[in-house]
């Protein structure tokens, strides 16, 4: 009967250990592909924080021919347009690296990006290689609303 109490208690004690598991689910990522970063990304965070009110990035990627359309107001008082090329390499330590050069000679992207996060439901995380705390969230949206681009058209016509 002892034997029965002890087995019991070890059964007992064992379920617990197995039922207090601290696993999270993981959710599931997309890997970082042109076919994947298709389309168009809003940035909705910086570092962190909400962008500040006036402030704006949305970027557009081609996968087909691996180019992008930027419209930002994000360092500069004014709406630009900017246009280019983006590559993306795998480095076996950091994972996908998005990195990227303007059109006319404007040289590369200030930083080459680690991209993390890749969700289906539309969100991805840049991290800035050579600098972790510079880190963006972008979300998908449809299309770049048509009075930031009317903004950049007017700007771009102005300059």
């Amino acid at each position: 009967m002892k034997n029965i109490f002890k087995l019991m208690a070890l059964f007992a004690f064992l379920f617990c250990l197995t039922s207090c598991d601290d696993d999270e689910p993981v959710i599931p990522t997309l890997e970082v592909t042109p076919a994947n970063l298709n389309g168009t990304w809003e940035l909705s965070e910086w570092n962190g924080a909400p962008l500040a009110e006036g402030t704006y990035c949305y970027i557009t990627f081609n996968r087909k021919e691996q180019t992008f359309e930027m419209y930002q107001k994000f360092d500069s008082m004014y709406a630009r347009y900017i246009t280019g090329n983006f590559s993306i390499e795998v480095d076996p330590y950091l994972g996908s690296i998005i990195s990227g050069d303007y059109d006319f000679g404007n040289g590369d992207w200030n930083n080459k990006y680690i991209v993390t996060d890749l969700l289906e439901s539309g969100s991805m995380i840049w991290t800035a290689k050579d600098d972790e705390n510079d880190v963006n969230k972008y979300i998908r949206c449809d299309k770049v609303p048509e009075e930031i681009i009317a903004e950049a058209k007017i700007d771009e016509d102005e300059n």
